[in-house]
């Protein structure tokens, strides 16, 4: 019983942990504003409680955002199991999603790309996109090498630049959404011809 206590006591934390860090990125103005200090003070809980349970603020950065990116890689599957939309559409919304995400997101995730979390391409986050949008570019005719051409349309978006452009730039996300979708049609073209749907 005590053990069970325990353990439920230690997924409250958790939870307030990330929902605490969850807001202090959302309210904040930029990534490095946000410290472990100040997680540990809005969660109620100690600092040490949040080495232990996430090892760094690497680790913690990692944890929050495989929480907020769960829900998107579900609806994601579903997109893909359902019939109708060409391979080269599928890539579109794939890469638009990601680009929402980052938008919503940005300062968590220049956050994840300043910590290092070991490389920004050796997240888990990125290689889940990476290979998804690999998947599906090796479905559009004319992509010569689908794991390079990932790698370069994820450049794109990348968080540093994405909050460059937002907050420094003022662009509006619409324009940056609408920007997006015309330089993958200008990479892989417009027609549906060949694409099987």
């Amino acid at each position: 019983m005590a053990q069970r206590s325990e353990r439920a006591d230690a997924l409250r934390n958790r939870e307030a942990v990330l929902t605490a860090a969850d807001a202090l990125f959302a309210a904040s103005s930029s990534p490095h504003s946000v410290s472990m200090d100040d997680i540990a003070a809005a969660a109620g809980v100690g600092k040490g409680t949040l080495f232990r349970r996430f090892g760094d603020r690497a680790g913690l950065i990692g944890a929050l955002i495989s929480a907020r990116l769960e829900p998107l890689q579900q609806a994601v599957r579903k997109a893909q199991e359902a019939e109708g939309a060409s391979p080269r559409q599928r890539v579109k919304d794939l890469l638009d999603a990601s680009l929402r995400f980052k938008i919503e997101n940005r300062h968590l995730m220049a956050a994840a790309e300043d910590a290092g979390v070991s490389s920004p391409y050796q997240a888990g986050h990125y290689g889940w996109w990476h290979e998804t949008l690999r998947a599906e570019l090796d479905q559009v005719p004319g992509v010569h090498d689908a794991a390079f051409t990932a790698h370069a349309l994820l450049a794109a978006i990348r968080a540093d630049l994405v909050v460059y452009l937002v907050d420094e730039q003022e662009t509006a996300p619409e324009d940056l959404r609408s920007s997006l979708a015309a330089h993958v049609d200008a990479l892989l073209g417009t027609s549906g011809t060949g694409d099987e749907s």
